[in-house]
């Protein structure tokens, strides 16, 4: 049974409508995927993302074990730094992709929520050391504020400045006097933040942000104007552009995966075989060179042959363009190169592009 996130009764009252994703009711638009596209890329926009799950990693070997688990080098993490990575299987497989918190006393992994349930199996499976694993996810509320005018709404009910929140750092803070986590990452190519509520606070948050935002028309933004809007950036989205069958590296996240790290990881002897032995296929972008619009899952043609599938595909409402992405064999994967996408048994000219296809985010 889908389960309400704490901001449901929100949703409801600006007539959302409502989906099940992730094992919870979320809103896949309010107004339109477009209207709210552009209110996240002109102003301010607040995304529910309490779907996400929340997991502390406590004890004297917290960020060892993390290190273990991830791909990328949690030991360089400052105090209140965020950093991406993935979890991999041995084969080099993705798991998942996450992002790490380095707390003073833990570390937050903020997980995809449609990956809850493998992700804590596979975290309890590989747990060593001294280490006590906290699934918070039931118990915190998350918002992601997105948007260029975002520092100007928080800052009117925060308690520090947020300007000396770096990207991808993390601070405690009171919002509306309630104390919390802000993070500033982000999902969208611009500007924004996550705040880490406590359940029982979520409605008066949501009702301060709303107010705080009224002279930038803020809004609520649902899952499908988030899908365009990652899209775009050429941000991956889990069961799609990565999944157990691709790695980090044919994924283009080789930023993510430091392969002589201090501390072993899992995955690594196939990640460096698979960088050794030199890439097959990569994940790249194209933009449609008619007004076709690719969709997951059509079969892309390189060169005459069926050459792999479209992994993400959509207009970009930012952009007006069809786009998308697809892993290709590596010689076809160069800018420039010119491929095509059968759209409903008619082959649609598309072309490799540089990306991320919306170049002027505040926040890349």
């Amino acid at each position: 049974m889908a389960k309400q996130t704490p901001f449901y009764s929100k949703h409801l009252e600006h007539n959302g409508r409502m989906v099940e994703f992730a094992n919870h009711f979320l809103p896949v638009q309010f107004k339109g995927i477009i209207p709210e596209h552009q209110r996240v890329r002109s102003t301010v926009g607040v995304f529910d993302v309490s779907h996400m799950g929340r997991v502390e990693i406590r004890g004297k070997d917290a960020m060892m074990f993390t290190d273990y688990i991830t791909t990328n080098d949690v030991l360089s993490l400052a105090e209140f730094q965020v950093q991406y990575s993935t979890f991999c299987v041995p084969d080099g497989g993705i798991v998942d992709d996450l992002l790490v918190y380095r707390m003073p006393d833990y570390i937050l992994l903020v997980i995809n929520g449609a990956r809850h349930e493998e992700d804590m199996k596979w975290i309890m499976q590989n747990k060593r050391g001294d280490v006590q694993i906290v699934d918070r996810t039931s118990e915190i509320a998350q918002l992601a504020i997105q948007g260029p005018k975002t520092e100007n709404v928080l800052q009117k009910i925060c308690n520090i400045d947020l300007s000396k929140i770096g990207f991808y750092w993390t601070a405690e803070a009171k919002i509306a006097g309630i104390d919390m986590l802000i993070s500033r990452t982000g999902y969208t190519g611009e500007d924004g933040f996550e705040l880490y509520i406590e359940n029982k606070y979520a409605d008066k948050i949501w009702d301060a942000v709303f107010a705080a935002g009224k002279e930038y028309d803020i809004e609520p933004i649902g899952l499908g104007a988030r899908d365009t809007l990652r899209l775009e950036m050429k941000y991956c989205l889990y069961g799609n552009d990565i999944t157990l069958k691709t790695n980090p590296l044919e994924a283009r996240l080789g930023f993510v995966v430091k392969l002589d790290k201090q501390n072993n990881f899992i995955g690594q002897d196939a990640l460096k075989k698979v960088k050794a032995d030199g890439l097959k296929r990569k994940l790249i972008g194209f933009e449609m060179m008619d007004n076709s619009i690719p969709r997951h899952d059509y079969d892309i043609i390189c060169d005459g042959n069926k050459s792999g599938k479209v992994t993400s595909g959509t207009i970009g409402p930012s952009v007006h363009k069809g786009i998308g992405m697809a892993y290709v064999p590596t010689e076809f994967a160069a800018t420039g190169t010119e491929i095509e996408i059968d759209i409903r048994n008619k082959p649609a000219k598309a072309k490799i592009v540089k990306t991320p296809f919306y170049q002027f985010g505040t926040r890349k």
